[in-house]
């Protein structure tokens, strides 16, 4: 079995996790794009969000001694709009190449609508092109159905299983995850 964590979303912490996190021994995160709660309205709001990740949470986590990744990608809660959701497709090969991104992400379902579906193959064809990893996200509602399909569409993609995280998982993904040759990862929920 594998098993690692490469998911961490600095942007909605405070400096004092950084400090928290070096004591504890952490020397290195990824961080994967994600919706930040508020739907974006134009892909300046994208430029934004990414330019930071490369740059503003890099520069915080090196105060304390912590090397930040990151993953850039469409989150599958904003694929639904369709210009937005082609304006970022197009914009995301400008960040894809830049140092300290290593993996689309997180990219997947939230409501297994085609366009969700249109927009996971366009970032696994751009993960293709770049050589890199993919960070998915399993949805929250339809967990196992939408996982399914997930996977049915990196199969067909033809994505290198060792290159893909199927995260999220649970007790109802974990069984048809494990098959693939897919690095899983979890997500432990308190209650």
């Amino acid at each position: 079995m594998r098993i690692f964590d490469p998911h961490i979303h600095m942007t909605s912490r405070t400096t004092d996790d950084y400090e928290a996190m070096a004591a504890a021994g952490i020397r290195a995160i990824v961080e994967p794009a994600f919706w930040l709660g508020q739907p974006r309205t134009s892909v300046d709001s994208f430029v934004d969000y990414f330019s930071s990740l490369l740059g503003w949470e890099r520069f915080r986590a090196s105060q304390f001694g912590i090397r930040h990744h990151c993953a850039i990608g469409l989150n599958p809660k904003e694929a639904n709009d369709p210009g937005l959701r082609e304006e970022v497709i197009d914009l995301l090969p400008r960040y894809l190449a830049k140092d300290g991104v290593v993996a689309v992400g997180e990219i997947g379902f939230d409501s297994m609508t085609a366009e969700e579906e249109e927009a996971v193959e366009a970032q696994l064809d751009l993960a293709q092109e770049h050589e890199l990893p993919v960070l998915v996200h399993t949805p929250h509602r339809d967990k196992l159905a939408g996982t399914r399909r997930t996977l049915e569409i990196i199969e067909r993609s033809g994505v290198p299983p060792e290159r893909v995280l199927i995260d999220h998982n649970n007790e109802l993904t974990v069984g048809v995850v494990a098959q693939t040759g897919c690095w899983m990862g979890f997500t432990i929920y308190p209650f």
